[in-house]
């Protein structure tokens, strides 16, 4: 850093109290005794004074927002512990800082309370002279620690963004303190060698200009190290303010000098392959990996001068030692720096003495020992150094000095800029000058590609390839290096810009594919990847291509190539197809199509435009092949049709093609009746298959006329019977199996399981009857008898049960004894279910329309015939309890007597508990013998049994269906 004075002008006899420049930098206002000047900031010229001030003037400001808060109508006072000497508002002007001469610093709010107290260890013997607060609301966290014997200070750096204000206090105790709004310090006090007279930080808030009765001004870190002194004056600096937002510092002088200085930070780096190092904020050390773009911070608390970088090293000069740190490890990502060892100004390794000026130096490595350095002098000479020899060797002299200069990989070539800013670039053993170029102001080859090198001048990058022109390139800044593709840009800090497409191309357009591949193996993006591919692929250059192919992982292509490698490997030599092919892969299909016809290969041109749905050209190559190609074009015009959602149009050309069969299943998939039926009666009724879709797609469609005409015609019966039978066209299949008996079971078998399916249960047994399944039929009738009896219709099971004993009877002819027997069963199961229906009637419904005698003699014949076993179904208690009641009624109270006592030990329902208990009380208040009219139906029961036999037999009836049989 270094301080040029811009403007300096003197007020005689008056003292300089303090400055103020307005907010937009283009005025400075001066307090100079009684008198207030309004100062041209860019000469240094008087605009105006500012008169009517009766006494010194101490203090001037511009105003942001007004005098006071807007919601006060007066100034309002406070009264303080001590004489102020000076004041300051936080950034958001919410909080104002109070400097007394008590050494004490007080925070108050907007409405003058005091909301912090800082007392100062000097007391009244230190008091506050100046305070500022930081304008930068982000400030670099450090954790940072300074011990040599701790881990190393480095620590990628961290930004926090808030609004913890930072106050810069300076006192006559001569030290230097920072404190945050809260009033906790930070870090510890700074001692000054001198009594602060002003304070002021630069807009940004990175540096701080302190003035005081040393008689200069000094520049300090925002963290109070001192970096530079500004100007020095002949007395003391009374006061000291930065112009917004640039680099100039004006002070003003207890003799009434107001000087002006513009401040110019160099920019100090280096710079080794991939790795940037970098000054930052004066006293840290920021190195960049420019790949990967990691970062690291080196905070060295001193002034940084110079920088270098060198594989795992890295040194520092600070303005009393060199600091070289190393990394931790040899990996290439390792970002991690220790300090190695320290030196002192004072110590010298080796010293080579030259015959001018250096204006440069490049290191240009070696083995270990053994480096070597590239030397420019302002004499022109150019020198190679090796570390071990104390000799320089001369390269090169020119005729004006050196400003950069650089040496390609192998060492064999050297490019010089020199004072007027030409390239030079001269072949070292012949000194032969190569070419020159004008308007360059570095230079740099790169590191891994001999005939390449990049220069930047004039506001423009250029690259030169072989011996191809310069390619430019706008760019801001100038180059610092070169590798592989990379270019390393330096404009504020080091940018990387990708430098490998453009010779990349050059050398494409020579067709010189190997070359090209190798300067893209340097480095270059995807898309130039896929140019180098494409161009070295139509130039025939396959081992080119499939490399290139290869980096950018396109599968399509390298199949296309290995397919071709094949083809030549199997004999085949013709180019003109192999790039044909290729033309067809890059979507040229004319062009390739005029290669397959130039070659002989016309079908290939019509398959190709084929499968591109582009028939119209294809019609262009028919006539040259056979005549089964027009069939192929029509069926796959037909298919682009069909995928394209016009299916008409497609069904007309399958036909057209004679593909009649994706022709009926695409007319039957959209429901074209009447299309389909059109060629179906158009077919032979040979084409069975073709008619067969036909009338599947009408049985699909249920058009039943359609596809039993379709049957009919191909003479399929069965298909016909099937049809009839699935469409349940019952009366067309009775008269079909009328003509053809063989058809019996085809048609009656499923008409059966129909009507059982709606709950015709007993035509569905005539049905199975009829179709000579006899099993079939018993089984229907016994799943009928087991629902009547599960459902309590015993009328119907008894009807049900005679049927089955019909039905035993028939099938007697074969199997006499064994159906004999199922006959007798069935029958007197008939007789007891028909006859327990009276007594479910009496039991379970309110009236009953038989005689008391009826049902007396029901009970007792129920009873007679359930003295094994009880059909499921019919009740015993229900039974009983009818005998008990009609026995009582009767006055056969002995029977009664008997039935209660045999219900007591049966379980009782208990609807008919409280009944049986009451009547079998009351039957006891009953003589124990019969009464007379007992006795006369006593003498009738062999009558009365046969009398229900027949009334049983012939009051049988047919059940009427109900559902769930």
């Amino acid at each position: 850093m270094r301080a040029v004075l811009a403007w300096k002008e003197t007020i005689r006899d008056q003292c300089i109290y303090d400055l103020a420049f307005k907010p937009d930098g283009s005025q400075l206002i001066i307090a100079a005794g009684l008198r207030v000047l309004v100062y041209d900031v860019a000469d240094g010229t008087i605009i105006q004074p500012l008169k009517g001030h009766k006494d010194t003037v101490y203090c001037v400001a511009y105003a942001k927002d007004g005098l006071w808060s807007p919601e006060q109508k007066s100034v309002n006072k406070h009264k303080v512990s001590s004489k102020i000497t000076c004041c300051g508002w936080t950034n958001d002007g919410q909080y104002l800082a109070l400097g007394m001469m008590n050494g004490v610093v007080s925070i108050r709010n907007k409405n003058g309370e005091e909301k912090v107290k800082i007392e100062r260890p000097g007391g009244s013997s230190s008091p506050i002279w100046s305070i500022v607060w930081n304008p930068s609301k982000e400030y670099w966290k450090s954790f940072c620690c300074p011990c040599p014997l701790m881990p190393p200070a480095v620590k990628r750096p961290e930004r926090r963004d808030d609004h913890n204000d930072i106050l810069a206090v300076a006192d006559w105790g001569q030290k230097l303190s920072f404190y945050q709004l809260s009033g906790k310090q930070i870090g510890k006090d700074k001692t000054l060698t001198y009594d602060p007279c002003c304070v002021s930080y630069f807009s940004k808030g990175e540096y701080i200009v302190l003035g005081g009765s040393d008689k200069q001004a000094s520049l300090y870190t925002k963290d109070g190290v001192r970096l530079a002194t500004i100007g020095e004056q002949s007395t003391w600096v009374w006061t000291c303010r930065v112009k917004p937002d640039s680099n100039f510092v004006v002070l003003g002088c207890q003799d009434g000098t107001i000087a002006c200085y513009q401040l110019i930070f160099s920019t100090v780096h280096g710079l080794y392959k991939d790795r940037y190092a970098y000054r930052d904020s004066m006293t840290d050390v920021i190195v960049q990996h420019l790949i990967t773009e990691q970062k690291v911070r080196i905070k060295c608390r001193e002034l940084v001068k110079k920088i270098a970088i060198y594989r795992n090293r890295l040194a520092i000069q600070l303005p009393e030692r060199i600091v070289i740190y190393e990394l931790y490890s040899d990996d290439s990502s390792d970002m991690h720096y220790r300090i190695k060892e320290r030196i002192c100004r004072n110590v010298k390794e080796k010293e080579w003495v030259m015959e001018s000026l250096i204006r440069y130096i490049k290191v240009i490595g070696g083995s270990p020992g053994r480096e070597g350095l590239l030397v420019g002098l302002k004499n022109g000479a150019i020198l190679k150094i090796f570390v071990d020899n104390p000799f320089p060797i001369t390269l090169l002299k020119l005729s004006t000095s050196v400003r950069c200069l650089d040496m390609s990989a192998s060492r064999s070539k050297l490019a010089v800029v020199d004072e007027h800013n030409t390239l030079l670039v001269y072949d070292i053993v012949s000194k032969e000058l190569l070419f020159q170029e004008p308007n360059a102001n570095s230079v740099a080859w790169n590191t891994q590609c001999e005939d390449m090198l990049c220069f930047s001048g004039n506001g423009y990058l250029n690259i030169k390839a072989s011996n191809f022109p310069v390619h430019q390139q706008k760019m801001q800044g100038f180059m610092v290096g070169y590798n592989g593709s990379k270019i390393f840009c330096l404009h504020v800090y080091c940018n990387v810009i990708r430098g490998g497409s453009a010779p990349m191309y050059q050398y494409l357009e020579r067709k010189m594919y190997k070359e090209a591949y190798q300067i893209a193996c340097l480095g270059v993006t995807d898309s130039d990847w896929r140019d180098l591919a494409t161009d070295a692929l139509e130039g025939l250059d396959f081992d080119t291509a499939k490399k290139a192919f290869i980096r950018i992982r396109d599968l399509r292509y390298l199949e296309l190539i290995n397919s071709i490698e094949e083809r030549k490997k199997r004999g085949e030599s013709d180019n003109e197809l192999f790039l044909a092919d290729v033309y067809a892969y890059q979507g040229k299909f004319h062009e390739a199509a005029q290669l397959y016809k130039r070659s002989g290969h016309q079908h290939r041109a019509l398959s190709m435009y084929t499968d591109l749905r582009q028939f119209e050209y294809a019609k262009d190559f028919v006539g040259a092949t056979d005549p089964k190609s027009s069939r192929i074009l029509m069926t796959k015009q037909a298919d682009w049709a069909r995928s394209s959602k016009e299916p008409r149009a497609a069904a007309e050309m399958y036909l057209s093609a004679g593909e009649h069969l994706k022709a009926i299943d695409l007319i039957g998939e959209h429901g074209w009746e009447d299309m389909l039926i059109d060629i179906a009666r158009k077919l032979d009724k040979a084409e069975r298959e073709l008619l067969a879709k036909c009338a599947l797609h009408f049985k699909r469609l249920k058009h039943h006329g359609y596809a039993s005409e379709t049957y009919s015609k191909m003479g399929d019966l069965q298909a016909l019977v099937q049809l009839h039978v699935e469409t349940c066209h019952w009366e067309e299949a009775f008269s079909l199996v009328e003509k053809h008996p063989q058809f019996k079971n085809h048609v009656f078998v499923p008409y059966a399981q129909w009507l059982a399916e709606h709950d015709r249960f007993e035509e569905a047994q005539k049905a199975f009857h009829k179709a000579g399944r006899q099993n079939e039929a018993v089984k229907v009738l016994e799943q009928l008898t087991h629902n009547a009896v599960v459902e309590n219709r015993f009328n119907d099971a008894g009807y049900y049960y005679w049927m089955l004993s019909m039905q035993c009877m028939d099938i007697a002819r074969d199997q006499r004894d064994e159906m004999l027997k199922k006959f007798e069963r069935f029958q007197h199961l008939a007789e007891l279910y028909h006859v327990y229906r009276s007594i479910q009637r009496y039991t379970d419904e309110p009236f009953s329309s038989h005689m008391p005698e009826t049902l007396f003699n029901i009970c007792r014949f129920l009873l007679n015939n359930l003295a094994k076993d009880v059909p499921p179904g019919i009740s015993k208690v229900n039974t009983l309890y009818a005998l008990a009641k009609q026995s009582r009624r009767l006055g056969a109270y002995k029977l009664a007597r008997y039935s209660y006592e045999k219900l007591q030990e049966l379980h009782v329902p208990s609807r008919f508990q409280d009944s049986v208990e009451l009547g079998s009380l009351n039957i006891r208040s009953k003589p124990f013998h019969d009464s007379e009219v007992s006795s006369l139906s006593l003498e009738l029961i062999g009558l009365a049994r046969l009398s229900c036999l027949v009334l049983m037999t012939l009051t049988l009836r047919e059940p009427s269906p109900r559902r769930g049989d």
